[in-house]
């Protein structure tokens, strides 16, 4: 028996690949590194769109709210509040008292109705308002202050009575996109459209402001308008050259004389380049040479926007054939004289 002066620890020793491999297969394997942090990524993969989506839903009613109905339910409001107000800044000739100290400006009664001094004092409004208002505190929220006029008073009652969120945010969408429909009727052709085009032809000459103005209208002319282009279906090429194959969007027929030429049917394709799918290459291909593709239209752009990444369900590949050992491919034998007639070739 002879001493090694060295001795290899088998537990310490690094594990031969076919050990490796046989670990995996069992499970047995240890986990890779940066498991933590690929599976944060995968998290932060699932949770953000949906949340960047409620995110942005959110930060566009606000804009609407702010700058259209909060202005719009100010407006009405105002008026019916100078319709229906009716606030006294005096006890009149004529009224009683309704309090027991027999003073008027602590409240009067006056043609039916019970006036009570308001948060100032100055001015007298009718005692139901006041009360409707102060027994619907929480409605206007924890922190909202107390009224501080009788203006004030008035304006939160026609609120209440008249102006529920319940009420008027209904109604201000049906509003809303009726006029958003009538707008869109008006400015899609003829003179509405001539007014869009100077419009935003004017607007682009300022300065500053063209830089900002021109990247929001191409945001929203690519997320609301129409495609110009209309494509008939999704079909794959070899473009740019053979054995690369690239998602395309048939827009129909070639020109006669280029099927001429060629011989045959050619097919016009549009070919967009990742992420933005508004750009691209138009191609001429043959008919024969364009796999159709089991694909809509907006499944072939969120694959193009995602880089490959977002595939339909019924494009994905779910079960991944693991690569076998390479082989070498064997030249078969060379036929015989008897079998060609004597003379044999071997094809390189």
């Amino acid at each position: 028996m002879t001493n090694d002066p060295n001795p290899v620890d088998p537990e310490s020793a690094d594990p031969s690949p076919v050990d490796a491999l046989t670990a995996q297969v069992r499970g047995t394997a240890k986990p890779e590194r940066g498991t933590f942090r690929r599976a944060i990524l995968r998290g932060l993969g699932v949770v953000l769109p949906p949340l960047l989506t409620i995110v942005v839903l959110i930060w566009a009613w606000n804009a609407i709210e702010n700058y259209v109905l909060k202005p719009v339910e100010s407006g009405i409001r105002h008026a019916i509040v100078w319709a229906i107000s009716d606030t006294l800044s005096e006890a009149p000739a004529g009224s009683q008292a309704s309090t027991p100290s027999g003073r008027r400006l602590d409240g009067f009664f006056y043609k039916g109705t019970d006036y009570v001094p308001g948060p100032n004092g100055r001015r007298f409004i009718p005692n139901y308002v006041k009360k409707e208002v102060d027994d619907n505190a929480d409605y206007f929220g924890p922190y909202t202050p107390a009224p501080a006029s009788a203006s004030a008073y008035w304006h939160r009652y026609v609120e209440l009575t008249y102006m529920p969120r319940t009420i008027v945010v209904p109604v201000f969408l049906i509003l809303f996109l009726t006029a958003l429909f009538f707008l869109g009727r008006i400015f899609t052709g003829g003179l509405g459209r001539w007014f869009v085009t100077s419009f935003d032809a004017a607007i682009l000459r300022i300065p500053i402001v063209n830089k900002v103005y021109g990247s929001v209208k191409q945001i929203t002319d690519f997320a609301f308008e129409e495609r110009e282009i209309e494509f008939n279906r999704v079909v794959a090429i070899q473009y740019p050259r053979e054995g690369i194959w690239s998602l395309g969007f048939v827009t129909g027929n070639s020109m006669r004389e280029i099927s001429e030429a060629a011989g045959e049917e050619m097919l016009s394709v549009l070919m967009p380049t990742s992420p933005m799918p508004m750009t691209g290459f138009t191609v001429t291909v043959r008919r024969r040479e364009a796999i159709d593709l089991n694909l809509t239209i907006d499944e072939a752009i969120q694959f193009i926007v995602s880089c490959g990444v977002v595939v339909p369900p019924q494009q994905r590949i779910d079960v991944i054939v693991p690569a076998g050992p390479t082989t070498s491919a064997v030249p078969a034998a060379a036929p015989s004289a008897a079998d060609d007639g004597g003379s044999s070739k071997v094809a390189r």
